[in-house]
């Protein structure tokens, strides 16, 4: 037995819940920006120029996908509504009606829930892919060891989202793990899932290159970053860049150790570094090096304005003590964020990439 009464109370504080939602998620901002595109996207010069027709495109989507359960959040609000005004003017009450309504309405606090989603992706360039810059720091071959370790496990998490992966570089270690890798991760809301991943990873374990296995310390720097190109109106003086040609590091083949086809890019006022090897042209591998440097300034850019820091090395702490954002103690089966506090004793099941709990809780917090 449900009261016209309460039913009203039941969703006027839903509408007062979407409404939080609404304001958190920029809602108006967003929806003015896709009037903008779809404006955009109706005028015949923009479907002549491909890489920002893609971007709009990519924009669009993930503007619809933002805006689309909010609308029809609203849409079952406002129908709600009118159907407790017809139930109201009734002389006899329909508690059949009253009781359907009632449960639309809990169906609707659990999609408002789910816009929990919407929220931790609200950051500008959350819907873009990314690239991850794996860094050992200094220790040799455990530190190059714990550094593939990391690859790896980033790998199979993004296996797991069915993202696409390409290794732009991949640099070996004398005798094991990685002096360092680059890949590229293409899907919805890459960067929005792998951002809060940035910063020093910490590892203790039993030292397996050490002969008296003694218990060691490593630390490796992930740094992931959007990909900004171009489009984005991204200036570059030639005279600012030194590029270099060296052989690949790869495990062999036609083409790879045999031929300088890998490119490395330096930006020479930033300092900043990308470099490419996956193909065996060197042509390809320039071309995707330059994509990686644009992105890597237009993040400095964007840094700058957060942080007000003038290089982008001043957006990653130092791969030593104290500025870790996650522990690994192996030998006591702990893995803890120290942002969030959240820990699992899991060691095997996070390495095999099971790291939602871990992104989800950054997220949820806003880093």
């Amino acid at each position: 037995m449900y009261s016209i009464n309460f039913v009203k109370k039941l969703l006027n504080s839903i509408y007062k819940k979407k409404k939080i939602y609404v304001l958190y998620l920029k809602y108006c901002k967003k929806k003015e920006r896709l009037a903008e595109i779809n404006i955009e996207l109706q005028s015949i010069k923009i479907w002549k120029e491909i890489n920002i027709l893609k971007k709009l495109l990519k924009e669009k989507s993930f503007l619809e996908e933002y805006l689309f359960p909010i609308n029809r959040i609203q849409e079952k609000i406002n129908y709600f509504k009118e159907l407790l005004i017809l139930v109201e003017q009734e002389k006899k009450k329909d508690e059949e009606v009253l009781g359907d309504i009632v449960k639309e309405i809990y169906n609707l606090k659990f999609k408002i829930k789910n816009l929990e989603f919407l929220k931790m992706f609200s950051k500008k360039y959350d819907f873009l892919n990314c690239y991850i810059d794996v860094q050992p720091g200094s220790g040799g071959e455990e530190s190059q060891d714990w550094a593939n370790m990391l690859l790896k496990m980033y790998l199979k998490w993004i296996y797991s989202k069915k993202f696409k992966i390409n290794i732009l570089e991949k640099t070996l270690g004398e005798n094991n793990g990685i002096k360092s890798a680059t890949i590229k991760v293409s899907g919805n809301y890459a960067f929005g899932w792998l951002r809060t991943e940035a910063g020093i990873h910490r590892l203790v374990r039993k030292n397996p290159f050490d002969t008296n296995n003694k218990r060691h310390t490593s630390f490796c720097s992930i740094f992931i970053y959007p990909e900004i190109n171009k489009d984005f109106n991204t200036e570059i003086n030639q005279n600012d860049l030194r590029i270099d040609v060296y052989k690949s590091s790869g495990a062999g083949g036609q083409h790879v150790n045999k031929t300088e086809s890998a490119v490395r890019i330096t930006h020479i006022p930033t300092g900043i570094v990308a470099q490419c090897q996956n193909d065996r042209s060197q042509h390809k591998n320039k071309e995707q090096a330059m994509k990686q440097l644009i992105s890597k300034i237009n993040h400095l850019s964007l840094k700058k304005e957060q942080l007000k820091k003038k290089k982008i090395e001043d957006s990653k702490p130092n791969i030593t003590w104290g500025n870790h954002i996650r522990s690994y103690v192996l030998d006591d089966s702990r893995i803890k964020d120290i942002r969030t506090n959240i820990e699992s004793r899991n060691i095997q099941k996070v390495l095999h990439g099971h790291l939602d709990k871990f992104i989800k809780a950054s997220l949820k917090l806003g880093f």
